[in-house]
């Protein structure tokens, strides 16, 4: 089958694209996916670089949408034939043995395409929006990177709930798109007044800041977030998009009595119960229109290094898919 290979860490030109990779076969517990359609992630990024580890060979990918080929010994509750969507590992490739406690049949009326523009990103931003910081009516919410995968969902979802949304996001087309989601406030980070995004936060809050900071952008906005976010606020930070937040000394937090969070997906997914609570929570949202999908592009799997290089330069709106 194709698949894309990591066998050590670095930059973009480690992705290997191969044509003669075997097909994993199905063990006790697992469905053998041929997928459809498959996810890019920035996490992606980070076990490529080495940023979180993960033994090597490997095959990236965290997600992926398509046809069940296979069904492991003893395991239940899928078929031959079934179309699922899955969390699990080795989304690059044409094949891919997943964990069925980690699939779901996708429901008639979504697309592939839609589930892959907002399956991850879009469990994650409901996790974080109802449990790490519960989100309620009239809040203010700081989102940074607002155009991006998960920012583009998060934006809709967040304003869904009746908070007002301050996003960020460089240059005028992304916070053209932006805007067009409904966030209250919108700031271009690379225009000259934007560059003191801060300041627009405290003005646009009456000088209190925001009841919760949403930053997956990690080093270049770790303080500014620090300085918007209001007494008694929340700082999530789910992301390192411009590298990790540095460890922080924990008495820098007491002037505004800050409580910050670091949250995972699969924290809030580890039961089946919880994984169908947040997919049917999503496959509603779709299925209704409530929640909108863009995806940037589809790319071949051969050209999966370019898709590394334009999430890393920051030029991709919505979310990025592979066709393997």
């Amino acid at each position: 089958m194709k698949a894309v290979i990591i066998e050590q860490t670095g930059g973009p030109e480690v992705l290997q694209f191969k044509t003669d990779h075997p097909v994993p076969t199905p063990k006790e517990g697992q469905l053998l996916v041929h997928n459809n359609i498959s996810g890019v992630n920035y996490i992606d990024t980070y076990f490529r670089t080495g940023l979180y580890a993960a033994p090597k060979p490997e095959i990236l990918g965290r997600e992926g949408a398509g046809i069940v080929a296979a069904v492991g010994p003893n395991t239940t509750g899928f078929q031959v034939g079934d179309r699922v969507a899955w969390l699990a590992t080795g989304g690059y490739a044409e094949y891919t043995a997943v964990p069925a406690d980690k699939t779901v049949k996708i429901p008639d009326g979504v697309s592939d395409e839609d589930v892959m523009a907002s399956f991850l990103s879009g469990m994650t931003v409901l996790s974080f929006a109802k449990e790490t910081y519960s989100v309620q009516k009239g809040d203010w919410v700081l989102l940074h990177a607002a155009a991006g995968g998960a920012g583009f969902l998060m934006t809709q979802i967040l304003k869904s709930i009746g908070a007002k949304v301050i996003g960020t996001a460089g240059g005028a087309e992304k916070c053209a798109l932006v805007k067009s989601l409904g966030a209250d406030v919108v700031i271009d980070y690379r225009s000259e007044e934007g560059k003191d995004w801060v300041k627009l936060v405290k003005e646009a809050t009456g000088g209190k800041g925001v009841d919760v900071v949403y930053d997956s952008v990690g080093k270049d906005t770790w303080e500014g977030s620090l300085e918007a976010v209001k007494r008694k606020g929340t700082i999530v930070w789910f992301g390192n998009a411009s590298g990790p937040v540095p460890p922080i000394p924990l008495p820098k937090l007491s002037p505004k009595c800050v409580k910050i969070a670091r949250p995972t997906l699969f924290g809030y997914i580890e039961t089946r119960e919880e994984f169908e609570y947040y997919t049917n929570e999503l496959f509603s949202l779709l299925k209704s229109g409530q929640l909108k999908t863009k995806i940037h592009k589809i790319y071949p799997l051969e050209d999966i290094a370019q898709v590394h290089k334009d999430l890393e330069g920051r030029k991709t709106m919505g979310k990025p898919l592979l066709k393997p």
